[in-house]
């Protein structure tokens, strides 16, 4: 298994560009198209920790899905981490994760800090 994981989606531009960035400085992670497999709730957890970051902050708020869902101002952590896991188009890409740090590329280059 790669020490990089990146979650990606092939249809996004900065998911893309996150991936040639990464193959550039000759890494070659394992690459996770997460709208074919999305992760479970348990790891969503983990990846939200190494972020840093609460469900909300990880949640592409401008997704149709957001609001047919009715998601703003949910502040319920295990009802927006269902939400995500059930619908894997609300989770922002791409996530770059190393060991016990990962990053949201936009900008592709601040995955940089935890490589």
């Amino acid at each position: 298994m790669s020490e990089v994981t990146i979650y990606h989606n092939p249809r996004c531009s900065k998911s893309r560009q996150t991936l040639e960035l990464l193959k550039e400085k000759s890494i070659e992670p394992e690459v996770v198209e997460y709208l074919k497999t999305p992760p479970n709730a348990a790891e969503l957890k983990d990846i939200l920790n190494k972020l840093g970051l609460s469900a909300d902050e990880l949640m592409r708020k401008k997704e149709a899905i957001y609001k047919e869902l009715g998601l703003a101002g949910v502040s319920d952590e295990n009802e927006l981490i269902t939400a995500m896991v059930n619908n894997p188009k609300l989770i922002e890409r791409p996530i770059v994760i190393k060991g016990d740090k990962a990053a949201i590329g936009r900008p592709p280059e601040s995955v940089l800090d935890i490589l």
